[in-house]
């Protein structure tokens, strides 16, 4: 098999990324990362804006997926949606939108 190069447009990022904002709305227990209803973090696919790192992995997909155009079939919108801590034991609530 003989290398082909890809064309220059196959890694083209120059599309701009979503910036989603992450606000927490309710605790149920003790957040062990130290997260308090009313904090609000700037996140995308880059960064974490200092929220939990547990939660940040369980919502990685999501924000992959809506920052390249896709969307979630079971949510009826996808520029704003409620996202819960995967620590059940100390539920927390974020409402999540995307930045216009």
């Amino acid at each position: 098999m003989i290398y082909q190069p890809l064309p220059e447009t196959y890694m083209d990022m120059s599309w701009k990324e979503p910036i989603f904002r992450a606000e927490v709305v309710s605790i149920k227990g003790s957040c062990s990362a130290g997260h308090k209803v009313g904090d609000v973090f700037e996140i995308n696919t880059h960064k974490t804006g200092g929220i939990c790192g547990w939660c940040y992995h369980d919502l990685f997909p999501t924000l992959m997926t809506l920052a390249m155009g896709g969307a979630i079939p079971w949510r009826q919108r996808q520029d704003e949606f409620t996202y819960e801590c995967p620590d059940r034991h100390n539920l927390v609530t974020f409402k999540i939108t995307m930045k216009k």
